[in-house]
């Protein structure tokens, strides 16, 4: 009796691996963007007196 024609292995290839991978690194934020947000960020003298002013009309005295 010879086998039927769903009884063959199926061949996945590299498909399901290269799958994953993309998945993988999708999921994950880009470098560019992570050294964006490890920045410190540079505020200006102005933007200090108006956090400071800002601070002081909402009532915070230290």
């Amino acid at each position: 009796m010879s086998k039927h024609i769903s009884d063959r292995p199926r061949g996945h290839g590299t498909a399901r691996l290269r799958e994953y991978t993309r998945q993988e690194r999708e999921s994950r934020t880009h470098p560019a963007i992570e050294t964006l947000r490890s920045r410190p960020q540079m505020r200006g003298e102005d933007n200090r007196k108006a956090a400071e002013f800002l601070r002081i009309e909402r009532g915070q005295m230290a």
